[in-house]
């Protein structure tokens, strides 16, 4: 994580680690000693869109912090007030300028190192392929074919994946940056579904 919760945000009294009972048993957390505030620390949820004009392109964009070559998918922050899909046809335009005018959902993944919940959404947008208008903290963008895409072994790489399949191309995984790991974990792909309703994935173990 970027930056660590040291203080209060009730009471502004620094954080201990301390020892509680809940209901998965004792449970060690940052927790104010003064009023008893506890910083859970739970996962910020980012939107993420899997971006597709009209003659079948997916849209990879490049963060202006990354280096050359590397692409992914449009992400943002989910604002208070709002339902995912409302959160999604906003990224998408504030980062494109491309409105959205249908969406599916694709799946949720999580990503530990930044402590995030990526909710990943198929999006249909109006527009030719040149009617992109990035905002400034993108400076470059690819459009796609299917069989073009490549992905990568991260949250957002498996909703790319899920988007590749469903237009019946196979999918091909590579590392997101020089050095890293190229290979796909075998438990977040492919999405295992129960044969006798698609709607349901196979529960993870808990032990």
């Amino acid at each position: 994580m970027q930056y660590e919760t040291k203080f209060c945000v009730n009471c502004a009294s620094p954080l201990q680690w301390m020892v509680m009972a809940e209901d998965s048993g004792d449970v060690n957390r940052l927790r104010c000693p003064v009023c008893g505030w506890t910083h859970w620390g739970n996962p910020t949820p980012v939107l993420a869109a899997v971006i597709e004009n009209d003659a079948g392109q997916v849209l990879v964009a490049r963060n202006a912090l990354w280096q050359e070559g590397v692409f992914g998918l449009i992400t943002g922050f989910m604002e208070a007030g709002e339902s995912p899909e409302a959160g999604i046809a906003r990224e998408v335009l504030e980062e494109t300028s491309l409105r959205a005018k249908a969406m599916r959902l694709l799946g949720c993944w999580e990503f530990l190192r930044m402590n995030q919940v990526l909710i990943a959404y198929h999006v249909r947008v109006d527009g030719a392929p040149g009617d992109v208008r990035l905002s400034p903290e993108l400076v470059e963008y690819q459009w796609k074919t299917a069989q073009e895409a490549q992905c990568w072994p991260a949250g957002t790489g498996y909703a790319l994946a899920e988007w590749i399949k469903s237009k019946g191309e196979p999918v091909r995984f590579g590392a997101f940056r020089p050095g890293q790991n190229p290979e796909p974990d075998p438990n977040k792909w492919p999405v295992r579904l129960w044969d006798e309703d698609p709607r349901f994935v196979v529960a993870p173990s808990l032990e």
